[in-house]
């Protein structure tokens, strides 16, 4: 997917500006694994992509906008594999282990969405509706067709909870996973 989708800047980007996006965002990651989410700066971003922090800012609002854009350009650019499972809440769970397991392999960019997926930069707060988008699709697509619209937000606070609840600490983005099965299972009970 290109950085003009999966980046969404704030207006339409040429190839030499994608490229730049590209690298800041590159550099973003590996800026984070290696100095973790309280180290990193919009400025270490851009030494590290090879451009000035002015260059950044123009395409990186705030750090903030940074850990949205790579939990966003995370989220989309993994393969999206088909809910398995013989009945609705298999399927529901499968789709959320895959998301937790997915968060568990980049710890440091699900706890530094977590806390900027709560701010209010305008950025941030667009890339938080894409986000939430996604996930109701993906649980969409596990129910079916004719899913209920109730279930489907029920699900989708259940999963947000319990984001915040392994980006606060409280559990590991791998016991998410798990947690949820139950979770699920008593929310789609009768259904």
């Amino acid at each position: 997917m290109s950085s003009q989708v999966s980046s969404a800047p704030r207006r339409e980007l040429n190839p030499r500006q994608t490229e730049t996006v590209d690298r800041l965002l590159q550099a973003g990651t590996e800026e984070l694994r290696a100095v973790g989410v309280e180290a990193l700066t919009i400025r270490t971003v851009a030494l590290r992509a090879g451009v000035s922090a002015a260059t950044a800012y123009t395409y990186l609002a705030s750090k903030n906008h940074l850990f949205a854009e790579l939990f966003w350009r995370a989220l989309i650019s993994e393969p999206r594999v088909e809910p398995a499972g013989d009945t609705a809440v298999e399927r529901v769970c499968s789709v959320t282990r895959r998301m937790g397991a997915m968060l568990a392999e980049s710890p440091e960019l699900a706890a530094g969405a977590t806390s900027a997926l709560l701010g209010t930069d305008p950025d941030v707060e667009r890339l938080r509706l894409r986000i939430g988008s996604e996930f109701v699709s993906r649980f969409r697509d596990a129910l079916g067709a004719g899913a209920d619209d109730a279930l489907v937000d029920a699900l989708a606070l259940a999963f947000s909870g319990a984001l915040l609840q392994a980006g606060m600490g409280l559990m590991t983005y791998t016991e998410m996973g798990e947690r949820l099965d139950a979770v699920i299972a008593a929310i789609m009970k009768g259904h």
